[in-house]
């Protein structure tokens, strides 16, 4: 039950949010029991982001939840896929890209929860 949210300064269009979309379900499983059949992604494009106090370059926010957890050396694997996923996709250097995990104990789904 993972969901990837992200706000990014650059217009996309469907086709690429259908292409960063396809590629962060491959990485998915990075995270030991999560899969793409239960991925969920947002995105906001054309966001105002400021990084260190200006709107100088492209910029990146992505948040990624999961329901249980994951080590530290998973979500650094997951830091650094996601990274060059946006860098490649979308033109965002990576050093202006924040990666935020957050692990969930209380998720629900379908009128109850896991």
């Amino acid at each position: 039950m993972p969901f990837i949210d992200s706000k990014v300064s650059v217009a996309m269009t469907q086709e690429k949010k259908d292409r960063v979309k396809e590629r962060l379900g491959e990485i998915i499983s990075l995270i030991p029991g999560k899969s793409e059949n239960w991925l969920m992604v947002g995105f906001e494009d054309s966001y105002d982001l400021y990084f260190k106090g200006n709107k100088d370059g492209e910029t990146a926010f992505i948040e990624v939840k999961v329901f249980g957890g994951a080590s530290p050396d998973v979500f650094d694997k997951m830091t650094a896929a996601i990274c060059r996923i946006f860098h490649e996709e979308l033109g965002i250097p990576e050093n202006r890209i924040y990666v935020k995990y957050e692990e969930v104990e209380n998720w629900g789904w379908n009128g109850a929860n896991f």
